[in-house]
């Protein structure tokens, strides 16, 4: 992909096509990237089976964690998913966050939107909704979110940067977010990465974790962690697509690896003005003034 919107127009493509496909072509494919592996029936996902809140009708088998697990979901909490699909996480966050709390999704896509409502209408939830949006300007206003998730969304964005100020953004003083995402360690070969089909698959647009975390440092979260890292192991059938037998082996040998890890990290809480510092610590004798 040259150019930022070019791969925008690719993921969107890719996953409204992922939005009409049922459960099991999506499951069986590298987060819906097509058909995957005859070695595996999914190199990505978590069990969502036994979690509380979970809808089979909204898992279409695409994440590589669950954020919600380390999320700190608190009843009457707002709740912001990035990449919300069918509402797979949405739904889980609701029953953490209970019918006082609200849940809102936002998509990229107008198919997987049309999805995520069309379940919520089924299950009868009032208190949560879709938004269509680019995690890059997100369609909320500043400092109302408790807590950000997001499951394997974060890699498909051209400008990881922005998309993690905006969080920043939406978040309350305070607030924190919990992400699964996948990153690299070490150098991976040019030909998995120029892939489209890795591409939508949640590898070629991965960051090297060092520098994954170094932006979310760098934008100024506080308490920042990795709860869960997992490695992803490529099966030969994938590779083999791409790489000559040399190539898989040195790769192989290289140490080079591609995981998937849940970060947590929180903004910030207010600071008082200095007008308020001075009148607290100030008394008549104090010499802090």
């Amino acid at each position: 992909m040259n150019t930022a919107q070019a791969t925008k127009d690719m993921v969107r493509a890719k996953y409204a096509e992922i939005a009409n496909q049922d459960k099991a072509t999506n499951a069986s494919s590298c987060c819906g990237a097509g058909g995957c592996s005859t070695e595996v029936y999914n190199i990505m996902t978590d069990d969502y089976t036994q979690v509380e809140g979970y809808n089979p009708d909204a898992d279409l088998g695409l994440g590589c964690g669950l954020p919600t697990q380390f999320a700190g979901i608190k009843k009457g909490d707002t709740v912001l998913d990035l990449g919300s699909g069918a509402g797979n996480d949405c739904f889980v966050a609701r029953h953490e966050t209970g019918e006082d709390g609200r849940v809102i999704g936002v998509d990229f896509t107008p198919e997987m939107i049309t999805k995520a409502r069309a379940n919520a209408q089924k299950l009868g939830y009032q208190n949560v909704e879709f938004r269509q949006g680019d995690i890059e300007a997100l369609p909320l206003t500043s400092d109302i979110v408790d807590v950000v998730v997001s499951n394997c969304v974060l890699n498909l964005v051209p400008d990881k940067r922005k998309a993690l100020s905006e969080v920043l953004r939406v978040l309350k003083p305070g607030g924190h977010f919990c992400i699964s995402d996948v990153v690299l360690r070490g150098g991976i070969p040019a030909a998995l990465r120029a892939s489209a089909e890795m591409y939508a698959g949640c590898v070629s647009g991965a960051l090297q974790e060092s520098e994954y975390l170094g932006i979310i440092h760098d934008l100024g979260f506080e308490q920042v962690s990795v709860q869960k890292r997992k490695p992803i192991i490529v099966p030969d059938d994938i590779l083999a697509r791409h790489l000559s037998a040399e190539e898989i082996a040195a790769y192989k040998a290289s140490g080079v690896g591609i995981f998937s890890i849940t970060v947590s990290a929180t903004k910030p809480a207010a600071r008082p003005e200095k007008a308020d510092l001075k009148a607290a610590c100030c008394g008549p004798n104090s010499a802090c003034c």
